[in-house]
């Protein structure tokens, strides 16, 4: 083909190169030198809180163990409270003048030494606490003993019936008592150590005596083909126990049984009739008759022997020196203290962490408990009791 240009015709522009890309500037001395990697900045030390926690908590639980240690291992009542008049706090029961109060002393269900509260205290102990700190309180003139109980244990019962002679004794403060519902048997004999008892009218009392008992259940024994083997020191060490045969109780020792049963009942009786004649003797000062009391009647000993009498019959046997309530009670407190508007006041445990920490230390094993508005124990087998047994049962 001819490639020659055609004549006239404008000749073609001639091809624009494409623009190249700037250069970049040349390399200097400083910017050709390598790039240094910039240092990575200092890491902090690691907190060692897994440590220190660790430190805390085993701080913690050896202190705690310290403290629990010191708290099962003390004698009961000398814990983080002080003495026991320092771990009784007060509660006012009826407001009044605050310099002349009267401490209301509760005894309410089945007398026993048995612990009452996790720290192993009894109803002994602290009836004897309560004592103590009103024997102590100036401004404490008296003490109404409130009684509802079928009674209980003889010893436990002997026990509080001395702690209220030695208060009065040492004191010479009063000790008034207002029967409930009941006061049987343990509940009469802490109540003749008062010197004025007031009964209500429908009050059972009395159940002046004492009982053991025991459970024979051998003959059921025989009847399944259990048969006990007994290796003892001597013809008497397995006295009253349940698995002999009636006819290997001897009569020597049914008598040897009857005899304890019998001393005891002999000191029931002294103790009602050294109480009554002790309050007849404070009382018969009195100007007033009705301010004398009761006192016992001629032929009172028939009557001792295990009957119930309700508060009128006592009253009329002279077992008791008033009819009425607990209001008679505060009445029969404020003429014999020469009182006018004393304050009635209670004593109740204190709250401390070492009482808290002897409970949980207790061991968790123990018996439940029905609350049926007061206890009810069985008659403990080899015990002797002032009783009235059906309230118990």
């Amino acid at each position: 083909m001819d490639d020659s240009p055609v004549p006239g015709a404008t000749p073609p522009a001639p091809e624009t190169p494409p623009p190249r890309s700037p250069q970049p500037p040349p390399l200097t001395p400083a910017a050709a030198a390598p790039v240094r990697s910039l240092p990575s900045p200092p890491q902090r030390p690691r907190r060692r809180w897994g440590l220190g926690l660790l430190l805390v908590v085993l701080g913690g639980l050896l202190f705690l163990g310290s403290l629990v240690a010191y708290a099962l291992f003390m004698p009961s009542g000398h814990g983080f409270g002080g003495d026991h008049g320092a771990k009784l706090h007060e509660v006012v029961k009826e407001a009044g003048n605050s310099h002349e109060r009267v401490l209301i002393l509760t005894v309410d269900g089945v007398i026993s030494g048995d612990p009452i509260d996790g720290v192993g205290e009894s109803l002994v102990d602290l009836i004897q606490h309560q004592l103590d700190k009103a024997a102590e309180e100036a401004s404490i003139k008296g003490v109404i003993l409130k009684v509802d109980s079928p009674g209980g244990e003889v010893l436990a019962s002997d026990e509080i019936y001395l702690a209220l002679v030695d208060f009065q004794e040492q004191s010479q403060k009063p000790v008034v008592v207002s029967m409930g519902g009941m006061a049987a048997s343990g509940g009469y004999y802490i109540s003749t150590a008062s010197q004025w008892i007031v009964a209500n009218e429908l009050t059972i009392t009395g159940s002046i005596g004492v009982i053991m008992h025991g459970m024979n259940y051998r003959g059921l024994m025989d009847k399944v083909g259990v048969r006990p083997e007994v290796f003892k020191s001597g013809r008497f060490k397995d006295m009253m126990s349940p698995d002999k045969r009636e006819e290997d109780i001897s009569l020597e020792e049914r008598e040897m049984i009857q005899k304890m049963v019998n001393e005891t009942f002999q000191r029931f009786k002294q103790v009602v009739s050294e109480g009554r004649k002790a309050a007849n003797k404070v009382n018969g000062e009195n100007t007033e008759e009705g301010d004398r009391g009761r006192t016992l009647a001629a032929n009172w000993g028939d009557f001792a022997d295990g009957r119930i009498l309700s508060g009128k019959e006592a009253f009329e046997h002279g077992f008791v020196d008033e009819l009425g309530n607990f209001q008679t009670a505060v009445d029969r407190m404020k003429a014999i203290a020469g009182l006018e508007d004393p304050e009635l006041v209670e004593y109740h445990p204190a709250f401390d962490i070492g009482s808290l920490l002897r409970f949980l230390g207790q061991s968790p094993a123990r018996k439940i408990k029905v609350d049926v508005g007061f206890e009810r124990p069985q008659l403990k087998a080899g015990y002797m009791y002032f009783v009235w047994p059906v309230a118990i049962r």
